[in-house]
């Protein structure tokens, strides 16, 4: 994260977490759980965890400036998830050429309460490899 270009997430200020780079235009629920936002703007999404961990994932560095352009949501605030369900789309080669970082944070919020919390780094992951190992 602290080689984030944007120093809300590179500060950690909305929490800790891990920053990515995707190969697809879209993303899915890393874990079980409830979405509990779904930005109007479609570039972010909130969800918790089945287990209480609240999560955000960021899609890109100034996309918000699309104000959904690009973007679709596959889910709807409330809607119950199984990790690996499809939780957003977007046009990643037009967001590309476009010239937007397309570097995607997940943010645990509540990172507080995870004080030995563990994110993996400077490495190629899979879609639902763990990232970030929690320990209370």
């Amino acid at each position: 994260m602290a080689e984030v270009n944007d120093p809300v997430f590179s500060e950690e200020v909305i929490g800790k977490g891990v920053a990515l780079v995707p190969k697809r235009g879209r993303v899915v629920a890393p874990a079980d759980g409830i979405v509990n936002l779904v930005f109007r703007t479609r570039h972010a999404i909130g969800m918790v965890t089945d287990g209480g961990t609240e999560l955000m994932i960021h899609i890109g560095l100034e996309t918000v400036r699309l104000n959904g352009r690009l973007f679709k949501s596959c889910v709807d605030q409330g809607s119950r998830v199984k990790a690996g369900d499809f939780l957003m789309e977007f046009d990643l080669k037009q967001l590309q050429e476009e010239g937007y970082d397309m570097t995607t944070m997940v943010i645990v919020c509540n990172s507080g309460e995870y004080p030995d919390m563990d994110c993996v780094s400077g490495r190629e992951v899979e879609e639902l490899e763990p990232v970030i190992h929690l320990r209370p």
